[in-house]
């Protein structure tokens, strides 16, 4: 009888243990949107003689993996924070490189390629991601930043061409991961805008520009 009575205890004690178990959290995953567009449009090409090597982006360390970052400015600038039950569907390098290329592709008519296994490039545009984060000001109030750094290099002679620094600032409608993932959808576009207008200036003659029109 004792050692039923045991038995019957620990058994109580294991489904007790059992029923307090947290039930598995569900993980949210995100991506830029993809109905967040430009608030302009680019010319395609009629004709292509040049083609263009957009390589991943280089990363940072920090930045290497699929968490979404946040800093609190008001608290501790220095330490990065990431959300626990929210991630990027792939790392934000993968993700902007992925929406540059596009957005490039539909003003060359495909002549933008991944790497040289498919064909050799004219030129390449090397991407450095130095930046891209939620900056909380106050508890309630944040935005976001991206920071990119091109190189623009002739790829025969690796002679570099031109080099630019871009940074963007965008305000977060709420202070959460979907007001980053917003935010940050909206500044990439604006980055993107900037790049192009960038790269229509510093690609040679021979390469068609892109063209912005309202």
């Amino acid at each position: 009888m004792k050692n039923l009575m045991i038995i019957t205890c620990a058994l109580f004690f294991l489904s007790g243990c059992a029923a307090i178990q947290k039930a598995p959290q569900f993980i949210a995953t995100y991506d830029f949107s993809k109905e967040i567009s430009s608030h302009h449009s680019f010319k395609t090409f009629q004709t292509q003689k040049k083609s263009l090597l957009i390589t991943d982006a280089a990363v940072p360390v920090w930045l290497d993996n699929t968490a979404i970052h946040y800093r609190l400015l008001y608290h501790n600038p220095a330490q990065s924070y990431s959300y626990a039950n929210s991630r990027w569907l792939a790392s934000p390098a993968t993700i902007l490189t992925s929406k540059i290329r596009d957005r490039i592709v539909a003003g060359t008519q495909g002549q933008v390629i991944k790497n040289n296994t498919v064909a050799n490039a004219d030129y390449t545009l090397h991407i450095d991601l130095d930046e891209l984060i939620q900056v909380f000001d106050t508890p309630n109030e944040s935005h976001v930043e991206i920071a990119i750094r091109t190189s623009l290099i002739d790829h025969s002679t690796r002679r570099l061409l031109a080099q630019k620094d871009f940074l963007t600032r965008q305000k977060s409608p709420s202070a959460n991961a979907e007001g980053a993932v917003f935010a940050l959808s909206i500044a990439s576009n604006q980055l993107i805008d900037e790049l192009i207008e960038w790269l229509a200036v510093q690609l040679p003659p021979d390469i068609p520009s892109l063209q912005r029109h309202h």
